[in-house]
């Protein structure tokens, strides 16, 4: 198989999306506590700034900004992966291929990566982000979904409360 190399610029913003082997799990979003501390701890000892994210029943998506220098982001998915799982039933038999590298089959073994160019870029997968829970048809209301940044940017006033309202069918995707 051949090798995937990911961008790394240290000090650099990137997009992720990280997501469930089962994608018809709620695992995610029921067990919203684990993957808190899982993220928090290694938020801890790796530092990073999360600029947005938003976790859904079966993936999250997240902005980070990494410290100068630094553009090990691989490193910390897999440490808060390997927190997450420790003690998460999985249901399923492993794979030998999944046994043999110790993994417990929860995750997804890639996830998207995408290297922020500029500030639109960054808005953009803001916005995408944001509004993820409504696209996938968990919430009607971005406000609604509460496992997302949108309510710290609100919070912040860097958006309105009511960003992300669609105004009415075919009139576009967001209103203000």
């Amino acid at each position: 198989m051949p090798r995937y190399i990911r961008a790394a610029i240290p000090g650099a913003a990137y997009f992720f999306t990280v997501t469930l082997a089962d994608r018809s799990s709620d695992l995610l979003v029921r067990e919203i506590g684990r993957l808190r501390r899982a993220y928090a701890g290694v938020q801890r000892r790796l530092p990073f700034e999360t600029v947005a994210v938003c976790v859904l029943p079966d993936h999250l998506h997240a902005i980070w900004r990494l410290p100068e220098g630094d553009s090990a982001f691989a490193m910390r998915w897999q440490q808060i992966k390997r927190a997450f799982s420790v003690g998460v039933e999985t249901g399923s038999a492993l794979s030998p291929s999944q046994s043999s590298k110790r993994e417990r089959g929860i995750w997804q073994r890639r996830y998207w990566e995408h290297l922020v160019r500029d500030d639109d870029d960054l808005a953009r997968h803001v916005d995408y982000i944001h509004f993820n829970p409504v696209k996938h048809g968990h919430v009607a209301r971005v406000q609604d979904w509460p496992y997302s940044s949108f309510h710290r940017w609100v919070a912040d006033g860097r958006l309105p409360a009511a960003w992300g309202l669609v105004e009415s069918p075919g009139e576009g995707r967001f209103g203000e």
